[in-house]
């Protein structure tokens, strides 16, 4: 559930969280292409202390032991799941764009807001029963994280826990992935 405080700012790990993300996100109007505005949060990754508030926050809510392996989504998931992987102890498997990854590997095409994409991942980057969290920085329409959860599940993982640090809820996409949970540090 999403928590609101009084000065509008919400999130699934509440209000403090949620302005911490906010103060550290920059728009970017038109990019990739014009209309788009574009939500920067590299601000955040620079940040080392509120980086880490962010990535013990996402651990707490989800639990050590509740992941075997953190997937991060290209590009800005990578870092994510990487800083979660470390804290946690556990591996990292990254989702890449097509033609990226040199094993055999699932791909999912999926339509974006503003284009098109495929996303791969190795074939045998899970056994079967392999708990995973899937991690973002950014969930839009929906598009790249059904593909991605659908890739995760056809490797043989099995999906415990997906994390956005920004939800743009005007776009739907917690909607489209129903009835999947969905943790967002921030909802716009």
């Amino acid at each position: 559930m999403t928590e609101t405080h009084s000065s509008g700012v919400r999130g699934d790990s509440g209000p403090d969280v949620a302005r911490l993300v906010a103060s550290r996100v920059l728009d970017v109007p038109d990019f990739p292409k014009p209309g788009v505005m574009f939500k920067d949060l590299m601000p955040l990754f620079a940040d080392g202390a509120a980086f880490r508030e962010v990535i013990d926050g996402i651990v707490a809510y989800h639990g050590r032991e509740s992941f075997d392996t953190v997937v991060g989504i290209e590009a800005r998931g990578f870092v994510v799941a990487a800083a979660i992987a470390y804290a946690t102890g556990v591996g990292v498997v990254p989702v890449r764009k097509a033609g990226k990854l040199p094993r055999p590997a699932y791909a999912a095409s999926y339509a974006l807001e503003y284009g098109e994409a495929t996303l791969e991942v190795h074939q045998d980057a899970f056994t079967a029963g392999h708990r995973v969290l899937v991690v973002d920085d950014v969930l839009a329409t929906g598009g790249t994280a059904a593909a991605t959860l659908d890739l995760v599940e056809r490797a043989g993982g099995t999906v415990t826990g997906f994390t956005v640090l920004l939800e743009l809820a005007f776009l739907k996409g917690r909607e489209r992935l129903a009835p999947r949970d969905v943790h967002a540090l921030l909802t716009v």
